[in-house]
């Protein structure tokens, strides 16, 4: 099988991947967006990279999107989504990839399969951003609506550092996207799933910042998910249509869990530090799996 890697230069993931890649006698090359390109005449469409024909590859796996211009995203989109028309294997697919980068998309996805997520307002307004800050209890997480690994985040519960905050992201034409504080013991729980199972679990716990992520200085330990976070983590991510994804949950003081996030790019670095599991090894065989049963054309066009 030969597999594309959309990744970054030097990045931990895409030397994971090939690492296991060569282990399962797969050849696996690394990809850049920004040397992506089609060619389209009567004869069909092709598809490069960095002048690399496409055609032989039997999936891509995307594990970075670059900052880019919207021209320069969608197009990239849209290749993604032609060489899945093709009978590629994309990973995870365009649509799915389009949803949970979306944190607003997600929420509205996730509030409207009746999966719990904190109180949520979206808008442009500072002003109409004011109003929604107190009637969400004058305490909320402002969150870019594209952005990962916690960064940006920011937690805002004072009126006049709410009125500057929302007034500087107007006018930097941000969009304002605001959630409720949830209160909590200082941790959350990531599960990553993988073909509609549970790969694992583990516990992220910060003492000084309400951001648990271990990228930013946060520790991490494997757990069992309980079945509750195991039915909330499996509908979230059935709900974006991914088929890797990592689930953020929450808990309240009053014991209630919430889906905070859906991540279909989900690093697994220190998972797999705190539980043991090769996730990469893991991931290829799960593609292995799709094609020597047969039923790649029916995973390729599911674009839920």
């Amino acid at each position: 099988m030969k597999i594309g890697i959309f990744g970054n230069e030097g990045s931990w993931y895409v030397d994971d991947l090939q690492r296991a890649a060569r282990g399962l006698s797969c050849e696996a090359i690394r990809l850049d967006f920004r040397r992506l390109s089609m060619s389209v005449s009567r004869q069909g469409t092709q598809f490069f990279c960095d002048q690399l024909s496409l055609k032989d590859f039997n999936a891509f796996i995307v594990r970075t999107m670059p900052p880019g211009s919207l021209e320069e995203v969608v197009t990239r989109m849209d290749i993604l989504g032609q060489l899945q028309a093709a009978g590629k294997l994309v990973v995870n697919s365009p649509r799915a990839i389009e949803c949970a980068v979306d944190k607003s998309l997600t929420t509205v996805k996730l509030a409207a399969a009746g999966l719990p997520v904190p109180a949520t307002w979206v808008g442009e307004s500072s002003d109409d951003a004011l109003e929604a800050f107190a009637q969400l209890g004058g305490d909320v997480v402002v969150k870019p609506v594209f952005g990962a690994e916690g960064r940006g985040i920011v937690r805002v519960s004072d009126p006049d550092l709410a009125f500057r905050t929302f007034r500087t992201l107007e006018r930097l034409n941000a969009v304002l996207y605001l959630q409720q504080f949830v209160a909590h013991a200082g941790f959350d729980t990531r599960v990553l799933i993988l073909d509609g199972q549970v790969v694992g679990a583990m516990k992220r716990e910060s003492p000084d910042d309400f951001r648990t992520n271990v990228a930013r200085n946060g520790s991490a330990q494997k757990i069992d998910p309980t079945a509750e976070q195991i039915d909330l983590a499996l509908k979230a991510s059935e709900t974006i249509g991914s088929r890797i994804a990592g689930v953020d949950l929450l808990a309240d003081a009053d014991g209630d869990t919430f889906v905070i996030e859906v991540n279909a790019v989900p690093g697994w670095r220190a998972f797999q530090r705190a539980t043991g599991i090769d996730v990469a090894k893991r991931f290829l065989e799960s593609l292995e799996g799709v094609f020597s049963s047969g039923m790649s054309d029916k995973v390729v066009v599911d674009n839920r």
